[in-house]
């Protein structure tokens, strides 16, 4: 089975879709990646060149990719970085097509908008449209704190409060929402959580934060990818918390050892294969 994953491509680095598609694969998925953008590397670094596609250019590749008539062995829809509000309308119209195809496929919207400390960094208009109709689509959510608040209007500083605005989100149509890096404020500043909520109720899992410096871009789209991979293997979002913990650490270690800016993929490529589960996941 396949996943279409909308998002960035860098020629150096990795994130959206150069830090999505080799994970995927080596958990064994086939991937149809569309590039919203292609930029010479991650704008963390603060000057970069290339450009953002039209939704035009997108429908076109899309709409080849529709000709070979496989659309029904499209399992999952993954969509990160737009570029473009206008690109949000492909993303939705590509989503219907595939579940007009296969009504079990799920769509898994990582909400790329912003993150503390930068605030937003997204093109005007992406952020009203993933609150307003991105995440009404999407049967899974993978928000950061900074975007769950943007996407609840709300404040999170606390359990109950991540579980009002997990509440606030799931009112808009998602069925599991993921806040990926959760640190209410009484939690050591040596760790991190993330904050699950599913039909399974409330859950969060707790790693230790190692002193990256600066804080590595990509964590987000290696998250949602990897926690919609093992989400599609049997339908349990806890076992897919804790099977997504574990790799997303051990990336997180193994890049912290190599002092590298980048995250390191094709090293930590067997820990992502093959997670340990060794964080628990634990039931609020």
């Amino acid at each position: 089975m396949a996943i279409l994953s909308i998002q960035s491509h860098v020629a150096f680095g990795h994130v959206g879709n150069r830090v999505a598609v080799f994970p995927l694969e080596r958990l064994g998925y086939e991937v149809w990646p569309i590039n919203t953008v292609q930029f010479s590397n991650h704008t963390g670094y603060g000057s970069w060149t290339g450009e953002v596609f039209s939704s035009a250019h997108l429908s076109l590749v899309w709409g080849g990719v529709k000709a070979r008539d496989v659309i029904g062995d499209c399992e999952a829809v993954l969509s990160g970085y737009m570029g473009s509000a206008e690109i949000g309308g492909f993303v939705v119209q590509a989503v219907d097509d595939v579940k007009s195809a296969n009504p079990n496929a799920v769509y898994c919207c990582d909400p790329v908008m912003g993150d503390y400390g930068r605030g937003f960094f997204v093109a005007e208009g992406i952020p009203e449209f993933i609150s307003s109709q991105a995440v009404r689509f999407a049967d899974i959510v993978t928000p950061n704190q900074f975007e769950a608040e943007a996407i609840s209007d709300s404040v999170i500083a606390s359990i109950d409060d991540a579980k009002s605005a997990c509440e606030a989100i799931h009112a808009r149509g998602p069925s599991i929402v993921l806040i990926t890096s959760f640190k209410p404020s009484d939690e050591a500043d040596s760790s991190i959580s993330m904050f699950l909520s599913s039909p399974k109720g409330f859950h969060f899992i707790t790693t230790p934060e190692l002193p990256v410096d600066p804080p590595l871009n990509g964590a987000g789209d290696l998250t949602a990818a990897l926690f919609l991979a093992h989400y599609l293997k049997g339908r349990d979002p806890v076992a897919a918390l804790e099977c997504m913990a574990d790799s997303v650490y051990s990336v997180f270690e193994r890049t912290y050892k190599d002092k590298s800016r980048e995250l390191r993929l094709v090293a930590a490529q067997d820990e992502i294969a093959k997670p340990q589960r060794r964080f628990e996941a634990k039931k609020i």
